[in-house]
């Protein structure tokens, strides 16, 4: 099964994505703000990354758009997931690399087949 890293600020949308994998057999590690994620990723590897796009010290989208110029992260499939769901926000968050972006609040079934989709 995979690592996966869950990256936000809120505790509560933490609590419901573990809650959703529970069963799923993956590894969940959390990090509740942009720069104590990157600190992860750099010592440890992850086979999956479901970030939030509004976060304190770094964005989602900049965490994103660093991990995919970088040739040792790049690979590294990343999942969206933000309450900020305009055409705009969605069409940025794909330019700045993301491999998927779902709008929170998001149906369990469609977190489900994200993580199963990208972790092939």
């Amino acid at each position: 099964m995979g690592k996966i890293l869950i990256v936000d600020d809120s505790a509560t949308d933490i609590q419901y994505i573990k809650s959703v994998l529970a069963d799923t057999g993956h590894q969940l590690v959390t990090a509740s703000d942009g720069e104590e994620a990157e600190k992860m990723i750099c010592n440890e590897p992850f086979d999956l990354i479901i970030l939030d796009v509004i976060m304190p010290k770094k964005s989602g989208y900049q965490i994103c758009r660093d991990l995919k110029k970088n040739e040792q992260f790049k690979n590294i499939p990343v999942i969206m997931m933000s309450s900020k769901n305009q055409q705009s926000d969605i069409a940025w968050g794909q330019k700045q690399g993301a491999n998927e972006y779902l709008t929170k609040p998001c149906e369990p079934l469609e977190l489900l087949l994200a993580v199963k989709k990208h972790l092939k």
